[in-house]
């Protein structure tokens, strides 16, 4: 049986442990994170994966860092990871958080998105005047989704790449997991976009360079694991349960957690001549 997840770490070796021809992987652990690169290097480790070619980093981590916390290698990981991915020079970076927001393990987009230090309306007069110096050019939106909006995801976002031409994008969604462990526990970053929805079967329009003509690099934490993976886990009964996903009962807390860590570290990586300490203060 074939499990649902966005993780290209769940999906890097074939089902007897053995590597897939294409596939490259290193490994790096530090006292709070496991942090795998894993690179899809042919068209054919593509197709096995079922992952497009690209740079996926993902940071694993006990548990997601509380306010007193922020600054740990959970943090410096995932802003580690994002500056690897961004491309280098001026020009405006724009910051996407898909999903509901009314719906808790689908919120993790807009909340981040909530939190992201926006500038490109701030003149260079201003900035110097607040103590801030020069300041990168971002600008970020909240989506929605297609039943709220009638308007499919990725033509809002075209729409206002077109308009705005950054030089690139970061999309900030929920993910789908089949592995308990890493289950509100993972980060994953790539360059290589995302299909909204797709780990839960409900796959909406792709977001990536193909389709924007930009670098997109894809931020997600798994909130969801298959019904069926957690009882065929538990050897457990699994009638039923086909198309059912599970959330942990502290999603919300979660969510605000992990939020607030993705959205600094982003802050922290667009704004890297500024102090973490006062980026906490801006947003």
């Amino acid at each position: 049986m074939t499990y649902r997840t966005d993780l290209a770490m769940e999906k890097e070796k074939f089902k007897d442990g053995s590597e897939i021809k294409g596939v490259e992987k290193t490994v790096r652990t530090s006292a709070r994170t496991r942090t795998t690169l894993i690179r899809v290097k042919t068209d054919e480790a593509a197709r096995v994966t079922q992952q497009p070619k690209g740079s996926y980093i993902t940071v694993e981590m006990r548990e997601f860092s509380g306010e007193s916390e922020l600054f740990d290698e959970r943090f410096r990981e995932i802003k580690n990871a994002v500056l690897s991915l961004l491309p280098q020079g001026e020009g405006t970076v724009l910051v996407v958080g898909l999903g509901n927001e009314n719906i808790t393990p689908d919120a993790l987009g807009p909340e981040c998105v909530n939190s992201v230090f926006s500038t490109r309306h701030i003149s260079s007069v201003l900035a110097e005047n607040a103590g801030l110096g020069h300041l990168n050019s971002v600008c970020a939106v909240a989506t929605g989704v297609l039943g709220q909006t009638g308007i499919e995801t990725g033509e809002i976002i075209r729409g206002i790449t077109e308009l705005v031409k950054p030089k690139a994008v970061i999309v900030i969604d929920a993910l789908a997991c089949s592995g308990i462990e890493r289950l509100c526990r993972t980060v994953q970053i790539t360059d290589t976009g995302i299909v909204p929805g797709s780990g839960v079967g409900n796959s909406r329009k792709e977001i990536s360079r193909n389709t924007l003509g930009v670098p997109v690099i894809a931020i997600g934490v798994p909130t969801v694991i298959d019904a069926v993976t957690v009882a065929g886990e538990c050897n457990a009964a699994n009638n039923g349960l086909s198309g059912m996903m599970v959330t942990p009962r502290e999603i919300d807390s979660v969510i605000h957690r992990a939020a607030r860590l993705i959205s600094l570290s982003v802050n922290s990586a667009l704004q890297p001549h500024i102090d973490p300490e006062i980026l906490l203060g801006v947003v």
